[in-house]
């Protein structure tokens, strides 16, 4: 039997960082789209049981990382374990934006966002944001696809 038709599609991988009132959280998420012209919202699909979540709820703010290839080591630091009892950012390499949130210096670079509003999306909440700044760190990086981490045999499906 076939896959489902969204299987054939190759997502990019991102990890979302986020603060709130001192706490540090990170995740893994692919569901991240531009939504308006000339890249000015977006939109991003977090895990409504991830601790993230709660940090993005509070805080409204959030940046999203672009993952390249060398990073496939991030998908079980980041994206396996949960944030509340683990410090998620021991033995990464970061900085904070001018807001306080954690961006990874790594990635190919970040997208720094505001919560404009968000709505229920079944096992998911889709988070739209008004892109605030992008900035591009290491653009001679590959992006980490899900098709990449297929091939290496790192997820399923």
């Amino acid at each position: 039997m076939p896959r489902s038709l969204l299987k054939y599609k190759n997502y990019d991988i991102h990890s979302i960082t986020t603060v709130y009132d001192g706490n540090t959280n990170a995740n893994i998420a692919t569901w991240v789209m531009q939504t308006a012209m000339g890249g000015k919202t977006v939109c991003v699909a977090l895990y409504k049981i991830d601790y993230t979540i709660e940090l993005v709820r509070a805080s409204k703010l959030l940046n999203i990382n672009l993952l390249h290839t060398g990073q496939t080591n991030l998908i079980t630091k980041l994206g396996r374990r949960s944030g509340k009892d683990n410090d998620k950012f021991k033995n990464l390499k970061f900085e904070l934006d001018n807001r306080g949130c954690p961006f990874l210096t790594e990635a190919i670079g970040y997208i720094q966002c505001k919560v404009l509003h968000s709505t229920d999306a079944g096992d998911h909440e889709l988070f739209v944001c008004e892109v605030l700044k992008q900035v591009v760190l290491n653009p001679e990086k590959e992006v980490l696809t899900n098709n990449f981490l297929r091939e290496k045999g790192l997820v399923r499906g």
